[in-house]
């Protein structure tokens, strides 16, 4: 049976790779249009990806289902909201070698920050096999939309 890594060695997985690029710096390009991805690593127990960031870029409020992850900024910067019930969202932004991390249960969109292009690198154990879009309704309502592997996350409108 595959076995599942815990956060902290998740982060140790993306921090890792944050300090010895020569594994994807070749994979880095940037399109104004659309977030760029490259994966690095598949297998039974962790899915490992770089995500190249332009201003606009966002992935809308989503979730991860039943995996765990965490992601390092490698250049540029993002911002991260997690959506809180009762309150307006937490706000961070994070800077080159900044790690965070989420928990299925968590909440949360990842915007490009600032003007110049950012990369990240995440890590996501057990490998991701679904995620849920979210759609917050100027009343409050939380509708959740769920996606399939390989659909790409953005913001959800008009749904």
């Amino acid at each position: 049976m595959p076995s599942t890594l815990l956060t902290i060695e998740l982060r140790e997985v993306v921090a890792g790779l944050a300090a010895d690029p020569s594994s994807w710096e070749h994979l880095v390009r940037h399109d104004p249009g659309q977030r760029i991805f490259e994966c690095l690593r598949l297998d039974d127990e962790v899915e490992v990806w770089l995500i190249c960031w332009m201003p606009g870029h966002d992935t809308g409020f989503h979730d991860h289902d039943l995996s765990s992850g965490a992601v390092v900024v490698a250049q540029g910067s993002v911002v991260e909201e997690r959506l809180r019930l009762g309150a307006d969202p937490e706000v961070r932004r994070y800077f080159p070698g900044d790690v965070f991390d989420f928990a299925p249960v968590d909440i949360h969109r990842v915007t490009h920050a600032g003007s110049t292009p950012a990369i990240t690198l995440h890590a996501y154990s057990p490998p991701l096999r679904r995620m849920g879009a979210y759609l917050v309704e100027p009343s409050g309502t939380l509708q959740r939309h769920p996606l399939a592997k390989g659909e790409e996350l953005r913001p959800l409108a008009g749904v």
